[in-house]
């Protein structure tokens, strides 16, 4: 008989377990596709608020390899990963190093975050902002990841106007041995950035966007787009330059815009895709084999999941993208660097379970079960 588990209101859940996506046989080839990996902390050590980022190196590669075994690219050292929020500047470059290390062992595609978080936190003036960039950028090329130019809280917080940010990119883009993957993550995922691209006017930034892609479309991979809204991603994929790729960072409404319509669609570099990945994978094949019936049969159910997963406050979504890799046995613990682990509620993360198991994404549902009664017994969920 299946596991069953005691939720916060006396309900009773019983799990029914995952479906075993099988794994691809190689990446998709109609779609590009990213998934946003996390880290797993060492639970031995003072992984607090404000703490340096000590990390399970062993288990935080072998979630890698997971994700390139069912032929997802990995994105690493973006938000997902904690960046700003617990991962410091020195595990950060500890991470890109050894993760590129590793996809060079398997032929994995993976990208790279690169930010301005060495500086100290407060003002940094314009030249501070290049400068960080570009030693990050630097290192990113050497270690063999193609880098990913992340919205920077210090370039919001000194830029005036929509032309500061423009030579800060320009000078960045320039100066690049090979295309990068440009960034924009909405407010919701980050306060800071409100106002990124040197306007509050969505339609004025987006064209500040398309400025600059068009001076540098040689030097442009492509755009992630994580501001939730389905429409304006569409309207800002149409505009793009040849050759330049839309990657959907919108973790609401990934399959309609990773299906596409008749003009076009959208590549991925998704969070949600590390917590969906063998579901994830599964649509990519039927995708590729034209079978839009399975594909929407796989992602449909994943959907409720990632809504409540980067739900208000939308910047948590960690913490519960760590609690689906505990219960599918990715990782032995539910800590955190940075402490984040406080970051959802019992109810949430109780939701959370719920709706994973219902989109087949809890491999064991007995370790699933036993993992969650454990972490609800402990918040006061008697079982």
């Amino acid at each position: 008989m299946s596991p069953v588990v005691r939720l916060p209101g006396g309900q009773r859940h019983r799990l029914r377990g995952g479906p075993a996506f099988p794994r691809p046989a190689g990446p998709a080839t109609g779609r590009v596709a990213y998934a946003a990996a996390h880290v797993v902390a060492d639970p031995g050590a003072e992984n607090v608020p404000g703490a340096p980022a000590a990390l399970d190196w062993d288990r935080t590669l072998a979630f890698r390899h997971h994700l390139w075994s069912y032929g997802l690219g990995v994105a690493e050292a973006m938000d997902t990963a904690q960046r700003g929020m617990g991962l410091d500047h020195a595990a950060t470059r500890e991470l890109i190093r050894r993760s590129a290390a590793e996809a060079r062992t398997v032929g994995g595609r993976i990208v790279a975050g690169v930010n301005t978080d060495q500086l100290p936190p407060g003002p940094a003036t314009l030249p501070d902002v290049v400068g960080a960039y570009a030693e990050q950028l630097a290192d990113t090329l050497a270690a063999g990841a193609r880098p990913v130019l992340m919205c920077s809280r210090h370039l919001a917080a000194a830029a005036r106007s929509a032309d500061d940010y423009l030579r800060v990119y320009d000078r960045l883009l320039t100066g690049a041995a090979e295309p990068v993957v440009l960034h924009w993550l909405g407010a919701v995922f980050d306060p800071a950035l409100a106002g990124y691209w040197g306007s509050a006017d969505l339609d004025q930034a987006t064209e500040t966007v398309l400025d600059l892609v068009t001076a540098h479309a040689d030097r442009v991979d492509g755009i992630k787009v994580s501001l939730l809204d389905a429409e304006r991603e569409v309207a800002l994929r149409r505009r793009l330059p040849a050759g330049v790729r839309l990657y959907t960072g919108d973790d609401f409404h990934y399959p309609e815009l990773i299906r596409g319509d008749e003009v076009g669609h959208s590549d991925a570099l998704l969070g949600v895709f590390a917590a969906i990945a063998p579901a994830a994978a599964t649509a990519l094949a039927a995708l590729d084999a034209g079978d839009l019936a399975r594909y929407d049969a796989v992602l449909d159910p994943t959907v409720p999941l990632a809504r409540h997963l980067f739900a208000a406050p939308t910047w948590h979504y960690k913490t519960g993208i760590v609690f689906l890799a505990w219960l599918a046995g990715h990782q032995d613990h539910f800590t955190m660097v940075g402490g984040q682990q406080a970051g959802r509620s019992p109810v949430h993360l109780a939701r959370l379970l719920v709706l994973a198991d219902a989109a087949g994404l809890l491999p064991d549902a007995e370790l699933a079960a036993a993992r969650a009664r454990a972490y609800l017994t402990v918040a006061g969920v008697a079982q």
